[in-house]
């Protein structure tokens, strides 16, 4: 019986594989991937320290806190299209707070064990950014809250 769900399993994952979308299936050209030194003349020194070497800006310092224009932010360091304006709201937490993301393939999620604190930290799939953190404490209907550093973006307005 073990036998055949070992079996059945590898099958599954096997066909699960093969139907999907190469559009949608990730090569390593589509990673973004560059030295510290290509980053630091790129980036601004806070824009490095945040989505480089995982820091945080201040809270109420970033340009986005208390910014609401119509159109998208992307990552500061890649470019790729991270939230849309329409799903940003004043969590009152003193940072960019965002209630869904544009796409699960341009996020990941990681749990993060600083400070004594476990907590869900939120990176850019293309090119491995640190963004912020992801808490379950936003508004309805997915009660999420992308609590994100100014410094890890980009905003592009809507034309």
């Amino acid at each position: 019986m073990k036998i055949i769900l070992v079996i059945v399993f590898i099958f599954n994952g096997l066909f699960s594989f093969s139907q999907k979308n190469p559009k949608e299936m990730e090569t390593k050209e589509d990673k973004v991937v560059k030295t510290d030194e290509e980053w630091k003349k790129l980036l601004t020194t806070m824009q490095f320290s945040v989505a480089r070497e995982k820091a945080t800006e201040r809270p109420f310092t970033g340009i986005y806190d208390n910014f609401y224009k119509d159109g998208y932010y992307v990552c500061v360091c890649c470019g790729s299209k991270l939230f849309d304006s329409k799903d940003k709201f004043n969590a009152g937490c003193g940072w960019p707070a965002f209630s869904d993301i544009v796409s699960n393939k341009h996020i990941q999620l990681h749990t993060d064990n600083s400070f004594g604190m476990v907590r869900t930290e939120v990176t850019c799939a293309k090119c491995n950014a640190h963004l912020g953190h992801l808490f379950n404490d936003g508004p309805a209907p997915n009660h999420l809250r992308y609590c994100i550093n100014s410094a890890s973006l980009k905003f592009i307005e809507k034309k």
